[in-house]
């Protein structure tokens, strides 16, 4: 089968490598859609803390079941499934704790170990998540919409309480739409003129700054260490910073602001369990982030034309064609 590796830094190449091998309790998946996230560009640019080379890129999932054992969850061949791409060990500290995404051993699929840039991929049963009503390119995107729901669900954020969001891009946007559920009053700050019209266009408040603006919680989305010490300026007194970005720098903490405001300072990382919720609030139509893709892009482009999509300023999410 073909995969697409990312070598080292910067230099992406085609490989054949053989079928894997499917352990009990996993499936055999055709691979079809990777969404690009972020940290896949940190990772070409090799200022990501946490990617090793090579890696085959990919955790932004959706794929086709092609082979599957029985079992108890109801999933067959031909079912479409998000993969929840987030291997766990079950017995750390932190699992214990059910505090799974913080998992001390955890392994990611596409950062850790080889993702989905393949043609196929075999995945523990519990990682897959049908649904008959979504396509392939929403089921994609529901790792993405994880991010945002664990940060809006871990800063927990309280009824019409004020929000700003630093960041407008898919992490970013994903938190906005579940601050939205929450019935927050949302502004969102964006330095791209392409994203700020996109994200108008969606009904949203935003600036290029924030203009002396605070709020209650602030989510920031950039993982820029410069905009992560910042968004400490952003918070009200008593409020809560949310960091949903990361970032291989460190972050410069003026504990003046902290302290003056007994700010609570928190990171939000992964998330766990959210997939299911995800899938439903997408099926009954009350979320829909399909407009996000803005690029596609098929597998065997991938290598010519990766390192162009970082400088498209109206990308919003790509995403690739593994199929084709």
């Amino acid at each position: 089968m073909k995969q697409i590796v990312l070598e080292a830094p910067g230099k992406f190449a085609e490989r054949d490598a053989p079928l894997p091998g499917i352990p009990p309790g996993h499936a055999l998946v055709r691979m079809e859609r990777v969404g690009v996230c972020g940290s896949d560009f940190h990772a070409f640019a090799g200022t990501h803390p946490i990617y090793t080379y090579p890696r085959v890129l990919g955790h932004e999932l959706s794929g086709v079941i092609v082979e599957c054992p029985s079992n108890d969850q109801g999933l067959r061949l031909g079912d479409r499934c998000a993969i929840e791409p987030y291997l766990t060990c079950g017995h750390c500290r932190a699992c214990r704790k059910n505090r799974r995404n913080c998992c001390e051993n955890i392994q990611l699929f596409g950062i850790h170990i080889d993702g989905g840039l393949q043609e196929f991929l075999a995945v523990p049963l519990d990682l897959l998540h049908k649904s008959e009503q979504l396509s392939l390119e929403q089921l994609a995107l529901v790792e993405t919409l994880g991010i945002g729901a664990h940060a809006v669900e871990r800063s927990r954020l309280q009824r019409e309480e004020s929000v700003l969001i630093v960041g407008a891009g898919p992490v970013g946007l994903a938190t906005t739409l579940f601050a939205q559920l929450a019935a927050a009053a949302i502004h969102i700050v964006e330095t791209n003129p392409e994203r700020r019209r996109f994200v108008e266009a969606m009904g949203h408040r935003v600036t290029q700054s924030a203009d002396g603006r605070q709020a209650d919680v602030v989510f920031d989305a950039t993982g820029s260490s410069e905009a992560m010490a910042s968004s400490l300026q952003l918070v009200a007194p008593a409020g809560r910073l949310v960091y949903v970005g990361l970032t291989k720098n460190p972050i410069q903490i003026d504990d003046s602001v902290l302290h003056r405001g007994e700010i609570t300072v928190m990171a939000s990382r992964n998330s766990f369990g959210m997939f299911p919720y995800i899938i439903q609030l997408i099926e009954k139509g009350i979320i829909n982030p399909t407009h996000w893709v803005t690029t596609h892009l098929s597998m065997v482009e991938v290598a010519s034309k990766f390192s162009t999509l970082s400088a498209r300023p109206q990308i919003v999410k790509a995403m690739i064609d593994v199929s084709h």
